[in-house]
């Protein structure tokens, strides 16, 4: 996989605006900051004011005392950023959580919300209705997961690790990362960094989190983890250097 294919997302006004307040704790920041940032990545001031216009008006941002602060449904994304980077794990007995879609006729959009909640608590579908995963991580259980399903405990009878590796892609995930970890090496210049990071994060939030003995030998997760940590702490430099007005006396 080379970087051609890792198809990053190009910088706009927006996803700078938004990487920079998800990676922002707390993610508040006043408009001449966002402005600051947009400029480091070639974006002109009129550019980054007009897209944080937008993402008010699309309920994205709030605006306040000339500071913009993410909204609810953005703030529950940061928390799911946050627990990729550190998820919370306890010792694996070799249990499965198993959730069973126990209600019926359920209009779409409960359809959907489920398969988004369940995405975000690592489960995977074996079949219509009926999600797994080993039982490893500490989180807790929205609403929209316990309403419509039934939870169990219970241990596969055949081989654990290859019901995962039915499960999920785990070479593929396993080859997106190497090539991430590649693109993190040859990532020359601050928009580069800042593309990278991004695509980073995105693909964290798609690791199954599963306990060693169901991994690959060569899993890259904790490296990914890592390289990224050290990485974001430059950017976070860089960013902090870059927008503090300087005194001039």
């Amino acid at each position: 996989m080379n970087d051609d294919s890792l198809a990053l997302r190009p910088l706009t006004a927006r996803s700078i605006v938004l990487s920079t307040l998800l990676g922002h704790h707390p993610p508040r920041m006043p408009a001449r900051a966002l402005v600051r940032v947009g400029e480091l990545f070639g974006i002109a001031e009129g550019t980054v004011r007009v897209a944080l216009s937008r993402m008010v008006a699309a309920g994205d941002l709030r605006q306040s005392d000339g500071s913009y602060e993410l909204t609810a449904r953005l703030l529950a994304r940061q928390a799911r950023q946050d627990e990729s980077r550190t998820p919370r794990t306890r010792p694996w007995s070799g249990d499965w959580e198993i959730a069973v879609v126990s209600v019926e006729r359920r209009p779409a959009a409960e359809r959907t919300a489920l398969r988004q909640a369940m995405a975000a608590l690592r489960l995977a579908e074996l079949r219509e209705g009926n999600w797994l995963r080993p039982g490893n991580l500490e989180r807790p259980r929205p609403a929209v997961v316990t309403e419509q399903c039934t939870w169990l405990t219970g241990t596969p009878d055949g081989d654990p690790a290859a019901l995962a590796r039915a499960l999920w892609d785990l070479p593929g995930w396993s080859a997106r990362a190497r090539a991430l970890l590649g693109a993190l090496d040859g990532a020359a210049t601050p928009a580069q960094r800042f593309t990278v990071s991004a695509a980073v994060l995105r693909h964290l939030l798609t690791d199954p989190l599963l306990p060693d003995p169901l991994l690959p030998g060569d899993w890259p997760g904790a490296e990914l983890r890592c390289r990224y940590d050290a990485f974001e702490a430059e950017l976070r430099d860089l960013l902090r250097q870059y927008v503090t007005p300087h005194r001039t006396d």
